[in-house]
């Protein structure tokens, strides 16, 4: 019986603690709330009184009378508390809804908030379910929805994944056969153009216009298919396939083979190379080189292919997200074949027009050779000193200003006109090498003081200006620091050669300069492909450079602004006007 009173006493000593104001009453301790806000969304929470803290693992919620459903729940980022996740600032969460069913009209429905909190004197509360009965506008619900599946809340690539999605198989292969030719304009496709017209000229006697077309096709074809292999294993494995092809011993190798193409062409030899692959380019007994050319058709679009942009970009993403390699690379193959319609104008012109043997032919040959020489300094550009380059490209153009005949008068006006032309920017580049310079666009710039400490300050905000990371955890920590604040994500690579292009065109315009300082600017630098490396891509969805990610004050990845490939000055303007 004495036991029976003193635990009656203890519960009731308990009880008048609780309620005699050193701790709050539940209701005062908790004080749930949820609403639909006027984006069809609802905002839920739980404001906390004094010395509250609530479990993060045990706040969820769940709707009840409806078959619309949970499609995201923005949460705040918890805190650990004596080993446990804790919120101690009234969390607020953020519900986006989906109607897979279809239901139209207005729609009444249970939101059901579950939670469980302590105080910090030392007394932890029972679980809580809180009802509250809400109602929600269908019709809103699906223009919300409509307007996220569209090109005004996704980003490009994420818009062209999702047409792939909702399309019809023959207007997807259309579309991206038309992005395709568009690509084709872009500098990232012009490597290619002097390699299918060497392979052609490369034939020798007895080319016709038949067969230009069908070596052409050949090529063309090849690149596709390598160009699909490669997207469509990127996309399923979220590899940078476009990074492991940048090693600098395989750079090295093709820069290699070009240059032994070059020289077959200027006749040191006829077409029997040491190396098995270029000796098949070059055979006229294998196949009629279809092999060759297949191979290298093959190797071009892997090593000298395009640049990421965002059509390649919203492929991959489709394969990432759905599995789908069939139609992602239905679609990766008709936009290389778009790409590759405009090679086959340049390889059957090469075929078409090319001269008798002669003379001419001797001359076509050397320009050809020319131009594969300088393929292969352009792919040494991503492994070697800009001023190496600049002095490679010199020693070339004055070389084939020499062959041209710039100092004899008995040649032809417009032949020694172009060589004089030649000749002047060689040279003018071999005296910018020597002076330091390393502008292949302004080399004898160090001459004007003004465009010197013009080109120095841009040069000092393109570099200074960008903080550099290389991990996920680097990047975190950059986030974390500058919360609050705008910031601009920057992935790129010194073998990106579209990367390249918008740091010394883009990121140098004066007015992307001035609206660039708004932001805090964060390089993460994907050069080497390490694992974090490779890891920080994947997190946000990088397949491979240049990508421009935004993120807000609250460190959110404003997705529908992220930039995949090269873009001008003037639309970035616009663009960073638009954040």
């Amino acid at each position: 019986m004495q036991l029976i009173i003193q635990l009656f006493m203890l519960i009731t000593l308990t009880i008048s603690s609780v309620y005699s104001g050193d701790f709050l009453v539940p209701d005062e301790a908790f004080k749930p709330y949820a609403k639909v806000n006027e984006n069809a969304q609802i905002e839920a929470g739980i404001i906390l009184g004094k010395d509250i803290y609530i479990y993060a693992q045990k706040m969820s919620i769940e709707l009840k009378g409806t078959s619309l459903k949970i499609k995201e729940i923005k949460k705040p980022i918890f805190i650990d508390h004596d080993g446990e996740q804790v919120y101690t600032i009234s969390p607020e969460l953020l519900i986006t809804l989906e109607n897979p069913e279809g239901l139209s009209g207005i729609q009444n429905f249970t939101l059901l908030l579950s939670y469980q909190g302590c105080s910090e004197i030392g007394l932890c509360y029972n679980p809580y379910v809180k009802e509250f009965l809400l109602t929600l506008n269908i019709s809103k619900l699906s223009l919300e929805n409509k307007v996220k599946r569209g090109t005004v809340e996704l980003s490009k690539s994420d818009a062209i994944a999702d047409t792939i999605k909702s399309g019809k198989i023959g207007i997807i292969l259309v579309t991206f056969l038309g992005f395709g030719l568009l690509l084709a304009m872009t500098p990232c496709v012009f490597p290619m153009i002097p390699i299918i017209s060497g392979l052609i000229v490369a034939q020798g006697k007895g080319l016709t216009t038949k067969k230009a077309f069908a070596l052409s096709v050949v090529y063309v074809l090849a690149m596709a298919v390598a160009y699909t292999i490669a997207g469509v294993l990127a996309g399923l494995f979220g590899a940078n396939l476009q990074a492991a092809l940048q090693m600098p011993w395989v750079i090295y190798s093709f820069s290699l083979i070009f240059v032994a193409l070059a020289l077959s062409m200027f006749g040191f030899y006829e077409l029997k190379l040491p190396d098995a692959l270029v000796r098949r380019v070059n055979s006229g007994a294998n196949h009629g080189g279809y092999i060759g050319v297949a191979t290298m058709g093959f190797l071009s679009a892997l090593i000298v292919g395009p640049c990421v942009a965002a059509p390649l970009a919203g492929a991959l993403v489709y394969i990432g997200q759905t599995g789908d390699a069939i139609l992602g690379g239905m679609a990766l193959f008709s936009m290389s074949i778009g790409m590759g319609l405009p090679l086959i104008a340049v390889g059957v012109s090469a075929g078409k027009f090319m001269p008798k043997p002669g003379a001419w032919m001797t001359m076509v040959s050397a320009i050809f050779g020319v131009m594969m020489l300088s393929v292969a300094i352009w792919m040494l550009e991503k492994i070697l000193d800009p001023s190496i380059i600049m002095v490679m490209y010199s020693i070339l153009g004055i070389g084939f200003s020499l062959y041209l005949g710039v100092f004899e008068k008995d040649h032809h006006f417009f032949k020694h006109s172009i060589a004089i032309i030649i000749f002047i920017y060689s040279v003018a580049l071999f005296i910018g090498f020597l002076a330091g310079y390393s502008s292949m666009t302004k080399p004898l710039g160090f001459l004007n003081e003004v465009v010197l400490v013009q080109d120095t300050s841009k040069e000092q905000i393109k570099e200074a200006s960008f903080i550099i990371v290389h991990s996920i955890e680097e990047l975190d920590i950059v986030l974390a620091k500058n919360k609050g604040k705008k910031i601009l994500l920057d992935f790129s690579a010194d073998w990106c050669s579209a990367c390249k292009e918008l740091e010394d065109i883009t990121f140098v315009d004066t007015a992307v300069i001035n609206k660039m300082s708004e932001f805090v600017l964060v390089r993460a630098d994907v050069t080497a492909n390490t694992d974090q490396e490779k890891a920080l891509s994947k997190k946000y969805g990088v397949f491979g450079p240049p990508v421009l990610i935004f993120f807000d004050k609250n460190t959110e990845v404003q997705k529908s602004k992220t930039i995949v490939g090269l873009i001008p000055p003037g639309e970035f303007s616009l663009h960073l006007n638009s954040l």
